[in-house]
């Protein structure tokens, strides 16, 4: 059977400096974590914790298998009642989907956000957790004994393969 996403476990712990106009945050603070077009989930707000927010908010969502990146967006209430977003992280979905790490691995990353105009504003700390892995990947079909004949004889190992970089600088001595 094959699938086309994972289940990811990302909780939402703490956000760091945040800011709007160079002033900081008073209060109600919040994330949206977008995994592509269709699903996004919000954390609570945090109505107390300022410029210094905490959520602790633990959201179980699919990233499909074509996601390149996992978007959060760290945004407040305004007083005039609409949301103000104060900065954006995009996480790369090879940082906590790959052949580099086991499933079910929980990992602590922490990101720079970004506002509307690219200055840096603070940061946002989150946990990932990859719950289910994807069916019918290249490692599991050649596992699978799907095998390439080389040389009449037929091969069911797994390759790894590794990207190499050939623009080296101009001073390198591999010219």
């Amino acid at each position: 059977m094959e699938t086309n996403s994972r289940t990811m476990e990302i909780t939402v712990l703490s956000a760091e400096d945040l800011r709007i106009d160079n002033k900081s945050i008073k209060n109600n603070a919040f994330v949206v974590v977008w995994t592509d077009t269709y699903n996004y989930k919000t954390t609570k707000i945090d109505a107390e914790g300022g410029s210094f927010p905490s959520w602790n908010d633990k959201l179980v969502m699919p990233v499909p298998m074509h996601t390149p990146f996992v978007t959060l967006q760290v945004k407040c209430k305004a007083s005039s009642g609409g949301d103000k977003t104060v900065g954006i992280a995009k996480i790369p979905a090879t940082d906590f989907i790959g052949g580099y790490y086991p499933e079910n691995r929980l990992q602590f990353l922490s990101y720079r956000l970004r506002d509307s105009k690219g200055l840096k504003n603070g940061i946002v700390n989150v946990s990932v957790r990859v719950k289910e892995a994807l069916q019918g990947c290249s490692s599991q079909a050649a596992a699978s004994g799907l095998g390439i004949a080389v040389d009449g004889r037929k091969d069911s190992g797994v390759v790894t393969g590794i990207p190499i970089w050939n623009g080296y600088p101009s001073g390198s001595l591999f010219r």
